[in-house]
């Protein structure tokens, strides 16, 4: 650790900004399909002056670099920098040393990769605390102040630039392709940042909860926590107990409720984030390595 700053998380930052930036070269570039945001608009000045997306995509953030500073702190700040600059120099590393993979007569698949391999580098970027500058700046914002997923604001922002390059160098064929690619792209972000840190929270209703929380605690060693509860039929006071568990062990959890009351009332739901003992923090609270 750096001040603060992680080498695992640099590292992970740059593996990502190389899969994002191969997606973009081989698949975006190589088939002439356009992206949203930033990196769209350094595909733009591309295809139609034929300036080099690796320096232009340095220039064009270098403004927003400030708002990064200013509202981000100083950490996300640095790894917004590492983000951006790795992206540039991986682009010019792909573009000089391209695998050619024309998919020109099936952009569908063109598409569906460029979306994936986006996706998949923005994703992990983001998920270790880096942005790739430009509307990724933007898109944390929104996350942070509006509680907005990264996916969805990046898709808004998006379609300005696409119809942009429509107007400009694509046709309407490349330009329903590049929706494709951006709706695949957000939703590969959205898993990247949500639903691989699933669990499941579960509320049990049942007349032998005091069993049902020692066999937790006992068998999964999962907290379990009772909350006071008032029938809005019966009006009858009861306690209902609330435990969240990872996604893998929500049968298990099913397994042991059904053993001590097979008739219980058990209400699952997903949990995107946890944070805590058990999930981000070991028995002694300090934090675990991911």
């Amino acid at each position: 650790m750096l001040n603060g700053l992680k080498i695992k998380n640099i590292l992970f930052i740059l593996f990502g900004a190389a899969i994002f930036s191969f997606g973009l070269v081989h698949f975006n570039m190589q088939n002439n399909l356009a992206e949203g945001g930033f990196t769209g608009i350094t595909l733009l000045l591309y295809f139609v002056f034929g300036w080099s997306p690796s320096i232009t995509n340095l220039l064009l953030n270098l403004p927003l670099f400030f708002i990064g500073w200013k509202l981000l702190g100083r950490n996300v700040f640095i790894y917004t920098i590492i983000g951006t600059v790795g992206v540039s120099i991986f682009l010019g590393i792909f573009q000089k040393y391209q695998i050619e993979m024309p998919l020109y007569e099936d952009l569908f698949l063109a598409a569906l990769f460029a979306g994936v391999f986006i996706g998949i580098g923005l994703g992990i970027i983001f998920r270790y605390g880096g942005t790739t500058g430009g509307v990724d700046i933007i898109a944390r914002l929104a996350q942070k102040y509006f509680g907005w997923t990264m996916g969805r604001t990046m898709f808004m922002f998006d379609f300005g630039v696409i119809t942009l390059s429509l107007i400009t160098y694509l046709n309407y064929r490349e330009a329903m392709y590049t929706l494709v690619v951006v709706f695949v792209g957000a939703r590969v972000i959205d898993f990247m940042q949500e639903g691989s840190y699933a669990a499941r929270g579960a509320m049990i209703i049942s007349e032998k909860n005091e069993d049902i929380a020692a066999k937790i605690m006992k068998e999964m060693d999962r907290g379990v926590t009772s909350l006071k509860a008032v029938g809005s039929y019966t009006k009858a006071e009861r306690d209902v107990l609330y435990c969240v568990v990872a996604k893998n062990e929500i049968v298990r959890l099913k397994s042991v409720i059904n053993s001590v009351d097979p008739h219980a009332f058990v209400s699952v739901t997903v949990v995107h984030d946890v944070l805590g003992e058990g999930f981000t923090l070991d028995e002694n609270k300090l934090p675990l390595e991911r």
